[in-house]
């Protein structure tokens, strides 16, 4: 994108800068970053465009009665509610082959409303949030192993948005009942100290406002009214259990690609005000709010992540290239307990579904099954609008290549191509009628 994209859409641009002001009155003077607007626009151009063929296509075809079948690229983007939910479907496939299958505790560590604007501003911190409960989680594992030097399972995952999706970040973690002490034996470790989590956690999210901001005295103030105000820490909920691996990639798949909203919340729309409601956490009521819509879109897209940003990090017995050696010792000390040979048998890894499979499975129907005669359709084109033709079934080989007829044929896509990047454009959509690969 380029970089003055975000000047060609004032109403994103301008709904952006009024929930950048809302902070600026009560937290610190700002504008809003231009590389985080750009990435903004971005992420809702894609969502909006998500499934239109311009971006991109697969066809499908029938070689018997000619019926074509056109499939259109998804955007990619978690922001988008139907390609968030495939991300989030494939990463728990993925997990649960990575996650050890012992049972693991959910825990959520909070952030007090006087330092969310703070965070809404410097969007670095959050990392520094997940960082430092995976930190905190390591010590209370070392303090209850002492000379064992025992090592964690963590895995952590960032919220910006609250049930009213106003700005609330917190750190959801997954961490393993369970750790590896020096020896490579596996330990368990089942019961983590409630009065610990919330004094810890007040402590390290402190800490970082202090190194953040060394100079500025409110932040000082709200750190010492923070200690005389909360004696027993910041709230900190540790109450779910998952037995399995499964069912522990599931839970914390939930919170991965999420919505600020599900759409059944949504009550009625009127062109101009939105109304919805949400269960408040505390009373656990109903609550109904109405809003603009421009306010209520605004809500919603100021919790894109920043361009690149990890929403998951993994730590300890999770970290990369770590993770299958202690698979196996976890799959013995099960053994060694239970005696049942299925426990360290080698398990088949879970294979993530394809398109076709997934619209299967969700719609009952296979969607290159020809509609007239009922044969098996074919993979007939792929087009792209930056590389055009990708594969023709009559025009090139396997790899994509050309096949010439003649020896001193040149690939027709090869002036397509030098065009668009001369004149820094997508190469033109060939349309119903197609053309020539």
């Amino acid at each position: 994108m380029s970089k003055n994209k975000s000047k060609n859409h004032p109403k994103i641009k301008t709904i952006l800068n009024d929930h950048w002001e809302e902070f600026k009155i009560k937290y610190l003077p700002g504008k809003v970053p231009t590389d985080m607007l750009d990435h903004v626009v971005d992420q809702v151009e894609k969502s909006m465009s998500c499934g239109n063929p311009e971006n991109g296509y697969a066809k499908y075809k029938c070689l018997d009665c000619g019926e074509e079948h056109v499939v259109s690229f998804s955007c990619k983007s978690r922001f988008c509610s139907r390609c968030g939910k495939v991300y989030v479907d494939k990463w728990v496939d993925k997990q649960v082959d990575m996650i050890l299958d012992v049972s693991h505790r959910h825990m959520v560590f909070t952030v007090p409303e006087e330092l969310r604007g703070y965070i809404y501003w410097d969007r670095d911190i959050i990392k520094d949030l997940s960082d430092k409960v995976a930190e905190l989680i390591q010590r209370y594992v070392d303090q209850n192993g002492k000379i064992h030097e025992y090592e964690a399972g963590i895995i952590t995952v960032v919220h910006t948005f609250g049930r009213d999706m106003g700005f609330n970040p917190h750190v959801h973690a997954l961490i393993a009942e369970g750790a590896l002490d020096k020896h490579h034996q596996w330990k368990k470790v089942g019961y983590f100290s409630y009065a610990y989590l919330r004094k810890a956690w007040q402590k390290v999210l402190l800490d970082i406002f202090k190194e953040r901001f060394p100079g500025n005295q409110k932040v000082q103030n709200l750190i010492r009214y923070f200690y005389k105000k909360y004696k027993e820490g910041f709230y900190v909920n540790a109450e779910s259990r998952m037995n399995s691996a499964r069912g522990a990639a599931k839970y914390i798949g939930r919170y991965l690609a999420r919505p600020a909203i599900a759409e059944y919340r949504i009550l009625e729309y009127d062109g101009k005000k939105v109304r919805f409601w949400y269960e408040d956490h505390k009373t656990k009521k109903r609550v109904e709010l109405e809003m603009s819509a421009m306010k209520f879109i605004g809500r919603i897209i100021m919790h894109i992540p920043p361009k690149h940003f990890k929403m998951t990090r993994r730590y300890g017995l999770y970290r990369r290239g770590y993770n299958k050696r202690v698979k196996k010792i976890v799959a013995l000390w099960k053994y060694m307990k239970r005696r049942q040979l299925r426990l360290i048998m080698h398990h088949k890894q879970t294979r993530s579904l394809s398109w076709r499979e997934r619209m299967i499975k969700s719609f009952g129907k296979d969607p290159v099954r020809c509609k007239k005669c009922g044969k098996e359709m074919v993979l007939y084109e792929i087009w792209h609008p930056k590389y055009d033709f990708l594969y023709h079934i009559e025009h090139t080989d396997d790899s994509g290549r050309y096949i010439k007829g003649n020896s001193w044929e040149e690939d027709p896509r090869y002036e397509r191509r030098k065009l668009a990047r001369e004149h820094g454009a997508a190469i033109p959509f060939p349309g119903r009628t197609g053309r020539v690969v």
